[in-house]
């Protein structure tokens, strides 16, 4: 793969700033905040780039927008980091593990802005061969806070052509980006069962309306309507990971909750199915003398849709780094969905898996690790993707 001057120089930047990318990690990993806390994650954002000479922002409240302008008259390109953590405690013993307890960045988003800080620097170095401007997009709330959605609603994208992300992924070797064309990430709809009954002492539950029993019925049920009710070539998971009910043995609730996440790629299949639960619940509820109800509990995410064009430009850049394949469906949400359903871009992930180093733990584990040599890629393929898509006056070429 052949490279013109500017990318070549941009690769060898981008590489010699990996131990810049790996310590503004590391600052993050240490000091995880949860959505729409980001406040000291935000503030590092803001010293770094008003270091560099970027004209930055805040939006949506914990989030930073960062511009950096390029020749006139040239189109806009966004690139975009998430920076929020999860509330789960982390077991990794490592120097920069997490200084707040119950916090953690188990899902890469501490990577995710040291990669586009590290593209910043690289991008500002190299302005004045930018045909257009770069928006850097550091954002609050992606883990259930739907902070995309927000920042689209504020106007972020109003002057935007193109945007993409990019994720580190436990999934995939040390090293590997990946993207796909169409969908990619799916829908994910959170909802509760509710199941109210009359409680009592567990020896005598006939005395009681227990709600435990049809809450058992409804779980099973609620499988068959993805094995019985759907299209079997149609990818979709119900899950239901979460109950609440009596905190003893020997005592019958007078309520139980249940609550679960339904992923689909297919909104109106989506609302099919809620229907159906809604339908089973209530019903399956009514047999044994309670009543049953179910409610959405969170914003729902679209599914994450890649235009096509974008995805081929992806893997075309990203082929000047090394090793490329076609990203595999994935039934985890991203709140990525928003910008695409503004604007054409892609949503890319960036292999992290090692085992020599022992980095082999999914997302959302309090193990989850990434491999730290290989963020100045993420670094790198931000850069050259907006060098590039502005270079090429868009991805007609």
């Amino acid at each position: 793969m052949s490279l013109d001057y500017v990318e070549n120089r941009i690769l060898e930047y981008s590489r010699s700033l990996s131990s810049y990318v790996i310590d503004l990690r590391r600052k993050t990993h240490m000091y995880p905040e949860l959505r729409f806390e980001e406040f000291k994650t935000s503030q590092l954002v803001l010293n770094e780039l008003n270091s560099m000479g970027i004209q930055a922002y805040r939006a949506a409240g914990t989030g930073v927008i960062g511009l950096i302008k390029g020749m006139e008259g040239g189109d806009v390109v966004a690139l975009r980091a998430d920076m929020d953590a999860l509330p789960i405690q982390e077991e990794n013993d490592v120097p920069y593990r997490s200084r707040i307890p119950g916090k953690m960045h188990a899902c890469g988003h501490d990577a995710h802005v040291a990669m586009l800080l590290g593209a910043a620097k690289v991008l500002s170095e190299f302005k004045d061969y930018l045909r257009g401007s770069v928006k850097l997009i550091f954002q609050p709330a992606e883990e259930g806070g739907a902070g995309a959605r927000r920042l689209v609603d504020e106007g972020v994208l109003d002057d935007v052509k193109a945007i993409y992300g990019i994720h580190v992924w436990a999934e995939l070797p040390s090293g590997v980006i990946a993207t796909r064309k169409g969908p990619m990430n799916a829908s994910a709809t959170s909802f509760m069962i509710r199941i109210k009954g009359l409680g009592g002492h567990a020896a005598h539950p006939e005395l009681t309306k227990d709600p435990t029993t049809p809450a058992v019925d409804i779980c099973s049920a609620i499988q068959k309507v993805v094995s019985r009710n759907v299209d079997p070539f149609t990818p979709i998971v119900i899950s239901t990971p979460r109950f609440e009910g009596s905190n003893a043995s020997n005592v019958i609730p007078d309520e139980v909750k249940i609550y679960g996440t339904l992923r689909v790629f297919d909104m109106d299949l989506r609302d099919k199915v809620l229907k159906r639960l809604e339908t089973i619940v209530r019903h399956y509820s009514l047999a044994w003398e309670c009543e049953g109800s179910l409610e959405v509990t969170e914003i729902t995410y679209p599914p994450v849709i890649n235009s096509s064009e974008h995805a081929e430009f992806v893997m075309e850049i990203a082929k000047k780094l090394g090793g490329v394949r076609e990203a595999s469906m994935s039934m985890g949400a991203e709140d990525f969905s928003y910008y695409l359903q503004k604007v054409g871009g892609a949503f890319i992930v960036l292999g992290i898996k090692n085992e020599g180093k022992g980095i082999i733990y999914p997302h959302h584990h309090p193990k989850f690790d990434v491999d730290e040599d290989v963020l100045w890629k993420g670094a790198a393929l931000h850069a050259l993707l907006a060098y590039n898509y502005l270079k090429l006056g868009g991805t007609r070429h």
